[in-house]
């Protein structure tokens, strides 16, 4: 283990304390943002820990954390903005895939939106099987319909960024976007990201998502971006 390695420790340790100590106040002040300003708070999120998720897949690929055209202030930035899109994709998918249960659960005894009212009720509950299986249903639709398209953004802001040598004025240039999409390497986005991580990985971890309290399911979101950062090594590392 190297020095920078317990500097990183040292650093997450210090920041995650003050949650745990109930006189600092952080732990309500957080959930209290987080209620207030889910899209904002989305975007710190996100552009703080998926960016640290990708300085440790970096770390694991290339023995350090930052090198010479990486683009931190870059990738935070698109991790933000993709943070604040996640954000509103679990809202629409929550209640999306609740209506859609509710539809197909309803039978003569029932109508639809009593149906929806009865899923919508054991999924803001406390943990059941049902409540599994509708927050399974919904990490599957998302990770489904969202996620590809999620996963391949990102992958051409993340060219982008090391094609123009990880500067913040180089980030602003247009995206070369015919040219990116053309040279990325499909096998390994297919076969390795989308084949095997989403429904591997994916759909039980935002299962989980969405079985916590709604101030924490983005927080948790974000936090898998750190392992998403070590995926997305291993893919790199793939030939």
């Amino acid at each position: 283990m190297k020095k920078a390695d317990f500097i990183l420790i040292l650093c997450v340790a210090a920041v995650l304390a003050p949650f745990f100590i109930p006189a600092t106040g952080f732990y309500d002040t957080f959930v209290h943002l987080t209620d207030e300003h889910p899209f904002l708070m989305s975007f710190a999120k996100f552009a703080i820990l998926s960016t640290l998720g990708e300085m440790i897949g970096l770390r694991i690929s290339k023995g350090t954390y930052y090198t010479k055209g990486f683009g931190i202030l870059p990738r935070m930035i698109v991790w933000g903005i993709l943070g604040m899109g996640i954000c509103m994709s679990m809202m629409i998918f929550k209640a999306g895939i609740v209506n859609v249960i509710g539809v197909i659960a309803a039978d003569s005894s029932a109508s639809v939106p009593d149906s929806i009212a009865n899923i919508s009720q054991i999924f803001k509950g406390d943990l059941s099987w049902g409540k599994v299986g509708i927050a399974f249903c919904v990490s599957v639709a998302m990770n489904s319909i969202f996620a590809p398209v999620f996963m391949t953004l990102h992958k051409i802001t993340d060219t982008h960024i090391l094609s123009n040598g990880g500067t913040l004025g180089g980030f602003f240039r247009p995206i070369k976007m015919r040219e990116i999409i053309t040279h990325l390497n499909w096998d390994v986005q297919w076969n390795f990201v989308f084949k095997k991580t989403i429904p591997l990985f994916w759909f039980p971890a935002h299962t989980i998502t969405f079985l916590l309290p709604s101030q924490f399911q983005v927080l948790f979101a974000a936090l898998l971006g750190v392992a998403l950062g070590v995926i997305l090594a291993i893919a790199n590392n793939k030939k």
